[in-house]
């Protein structure tokens, strides 16, 4: 449910969100004046800004307001007629001006005597600037004078220059119709109510799709009428019609129009649900669209102020930094976003403390006197890519292996074998640093610890790169929005599991012969280190593994600090899946985050991988881990051959269920096509046995849907039935049955001979 409209809010809130909006976009253009004091598009920007709050603040009779905007104009056009240069003192003003801007839009803040006392110092400095550039006219002009604005400047701007006491009642109602105006666009709408509303786009969109299955059984039922349609005019032409009596070619003839008016409207309302099907769809997935674009906000949005961060921090500590952000445009979850804030202002804060050299360090090193600190966001295979980058001395990696042995977090043997990227994971760790004493800044060790306890929050990684002498690099994956997630569906007993792609490396099939066994533990070469090797059925609690053929499905993951290879039963694919929390009375699930809803609204739980990896590494101390070698020989020594039965007769299933059962086979029986169809999807068998004439679902039905499903196309089939003629049983085999049985000639012998050419022995 969406809140009020802005255009209802009181005047003073209106005044607040312009003045943040122009006091952010003041401080960039004064932080790139304090790199060109003369550059004339950024003085006209700051200019602009500083005359809209200006009059926004005379609108809502905030005086100081009025007088600090007035000032900084006052300064803009001195420096754009050349009178002054904005050196680092003027900049700090100005920027000091912004900040008393942005207090003043808080009434409570604005109205204490210390903000007046603020006020008032700051328009005495400004004072001073001004006193010594004297206009062409009248000397020195006071702070409270009208701006000698340009005209072209003054006509384009919606508020004329007045005395704050004189603007009439007229002009302010005509301002509050602007403000009216150019917020009638906009609402306020919670996070809840979002999220929310994406819930039921997706639930629409799933539920938009389950009429594709619906047009596909009326595209049977029309290929069942075709049949209707070719069986009558075959037993048409059989009769002679000198045979038949006159009502008899009459009758005839009018059922031959029934079926033919009967496929016409089955035609029609074919086309109608497929017209409909795409209709549905589209919408559906276009209001999914547009609600998850409502989620995301620009990169710039959030991070915007964090370059006037950097230029004061490194002012502070005696340094030179300023801050280059790329991928501003870049669309990142809102919730995301805001978690981001803290994160990056460690990041940030470490970069300029520890990485940053002083000018004096920087100038002997032969790089620039100022540091850059670039803030890079972008996406990449469907997740969010956050690297903050500086060019600053890196971290030398025997102080860090000192620094590690010294703490006792390892020995000094391990230590010097550990590579760069393994060593970078200790800086992670609770109350570690380099620094030997605290400062304001830094020295608890606390920053890179938060970096990732919020990573970890919202499932998604982070690692850092140093490179001694030139910089440091910490890069964030993360997914692309909280209540959705890019995922790899795969298959573990039956049962559909997401892997979020922010922590799959990479999904593989993996020759069976590249599997080793090193110190009892499967390994597997992967990008030029060996990777365990586990089965996600005895992670998930699954049946046991039942992996045939010359490959393996396995799905690499990665957490901080190891990698491993799950081996799972097959690959459904990759999706885009709208997260549904779990019930909070089932506590934490192992292994488990979340659930989601399936294109065909089937349920799919989203593995937590953090949690998985854990579980692995118990399993390896405890020596639980179950090899998959060992797990496919026991398979094959100890498993029977399953059969499914499919009949809707209770004596022939019975009769045929026991007779495989006494040979050796497991056997599970189905009532009716539907249901063999459910059964054939949810476990996999060696053979098929289905009758022809069966309620909702025939045979022919059922094995041409095997057929034409990828995971069952080669699943061996054998049609038992009464019919006996040669057109039944040639209609049977083009649906793509492997043997035809007549129930007329059947015996134990014939059925189970059948059954030993197609699969072979029980146990063989």
């Amino acid at each position: 449910m969406s809140g009020p409209d802005l255009s209802n809010l009181s005047m003073i809130d209106l005044f607040r969100m312009e003045t943040e909006s122009q006091t952010e976009a003041m401080t960039a253009g004064l932080l790139a004046l304090e790199r060109d004091p003369t550059a004339s598009d950024h003085l006209e920007a700051c200019m602009r800004a500083a005359h809209s709050i200006k009059g926004a603040a005379r609108i809502v009779d905030l005086a100081p307001g009025v007088e600090i905007a007035h000032v900084m104009e006052e300064i803009m056009v001195s420096a754009q007629r050349g009178k002054i240069i904005l050196r680092r003192e003027g900049i700090d003003l100005l920027l000091l001006g912004v900040d008393l801007l942005t207090r003043i839009a808080r009434p409570a803040v604005a109205e204490t005597d210390q903000a007046q006392v603020d006020v008032a110092g700051f328009l005495a400095a400004a004072q001073h600037i001004l006193a010594a550039t004297p206009t062409a006219e009248n000397g020195n002009a006071p702070a409270s004078a009208p701006a000698p604005s340009e005209p072209a400047v003054t006509e384009s701007l919606p508020v004329e220059d007045e005395p704050p006491t004189a603007a009439p009642a007229h002009n302010r109602r005509a301002g509050d119709r602007r403000e009216r105006r150019a917020t009638d666009s906009m609402l306020r709408l919670s996070a809840g109510s979002l999220n929310r509303l994406l819930g039921l786009a997706s639930e629409s969109l799933i539920e938009s799709r389950r009429l594709r299955p619906f047009a596909d059984k009326l595209l049977r039922l029309k290929r069942l009428n075709g049949v209707s349609v070719r069986a009558f005019d075959e037993l048409h032409d059989s009769l002679a019609p000198t045979s038949l009596d006159d009502r008899s070619q009459a009758l005839l003839a009018e059922l031959r129009q029934r079926i033919q008016a009967s496929e016409q409207s089955l035609l029609q309302c074919l086309a109608e649900i497929e017209t409909i099907d795409q209709r549905a769809s589209g919408l559906s997935q276009r209001l999914y669209d547009e609600t998850l674009a409502c989620r995301m906000q620009p990169f710039g949005d959030g991070v915007g102020r964090f370059a006037r961060f950097v230029r004061d921090l490194a002012h502070d500590l005696g340094k030179q930094a300023r801050l280059e952000i790329s991928g501003a445009s870049t669309s990142v979850d809102r919730d995301i976003l805001a978690q981001l804030d803290a994160p990056l202002g460690h990041l940030l804060r470490n970069a300029i403390d520890h990485g940053v050299e002083t000018p004096d360090e920087r100038e002997r090193a032969g790089k620039p006197v100022e540091a850059t600190i670039r803030l890079d966001a972008f996406h990449r295979a469907g997740v969010l890519h956050v690297t903050i980058a500086d060019d600053g001395r890196g971290i030398d990696m025997d102080v860090l292996r000192q620094a590690v042995v010294r703490r006792g977090l390892s020995d000094e043997a391990t230590v010097a074998r550990m590579e760069d990227a393994e060593l970078t994971e200790f800086l992670f760790l609770p109350s570690f640093s380099l620094r030997d004493s605290v400062t304001e800044v830094s020295g608890r060790g606390v920053g890179l610890d938060a970096v990732q306890a919020m990573v970890r929050q919202v499932r998604g990684t982070v690692r850092a790169l140093s490179r001694h002498g030139s910089g440091m690099e910490f890069e964030l994956q993360l997914p692309l929005a909280l209540s959705v997630v890019r995922a790899l569906l795969v298959e573990v007993s039956g049962e559909a599991y997401a892997f979020p792609l922010a922590s799959v490396v990479r999904a593989l099939k993996l020759p069976r012969e590249c599997v080793e066994a090193i110190e009892g533990r499967q390994h597997f070469a992967f990008e030029g280190a060996r990777v365990g090797l586990v089965t996600a059925h005895q992670l998930l609690h699954g049946a046991n593994a039942d992996i045939s053929g010359d490959t393996l499905p396995v799905v690499v993951v990665r957490d901080a600090h190891n990698s491993y290879g799950v081996v799972v039963d097959c690959f459904i694919g990759e999706r885009e899946l709208v997260i549904q929390p779990l019930d909070s009375r089932l506590g934490k699930l192992p292994d488990i985050d979340s659930a989601a809803l399936s294109e065909d609204g089937s349920p799919v739980l989203v593995v937590d991988v953090i949690d998985l990896v854990r579980s692995i590494e118990k399993l390896v101390t405890q020596g639980q881990l179950r090899t998959v070698g060992h797990g496919v020989d026991e398979a094959t020594q100890h498993h029977r051959k399953r059969v499914l039965v499919v009949d809707d007769s209770l004596t022939v299933r019975e009769l045929e269920r026991k007779l495989l059962d006494q040979h050796g086979y497991e056997v599970e029986v189905s009532v009716d096509g539907i249901d063999g169809w459910n059964a054939v999807r949810a476990r996999p068998f060696d053979l098929v046995i289905t009758d022809v004439d069966m309620p909702r679902m025939d045979g022919i039905e059922l094995v041409t849907l095997i057929r034409q499903d990828h995971r069952l196309a080669g699943t061996p089939i054998m049609i038992v039935s009464y019919k006996d003629r040669e057109e039944d049983r040639r209609r049977g085999l083009e649906a793509g049955a492997d043997y035809y049985l007549a129930k007329s000639s059947f015996h134990d012998a014939a059925m189970m001979q059948a059954v030993v050419d197609l699969i072979g022995e029980a146990d063989s």
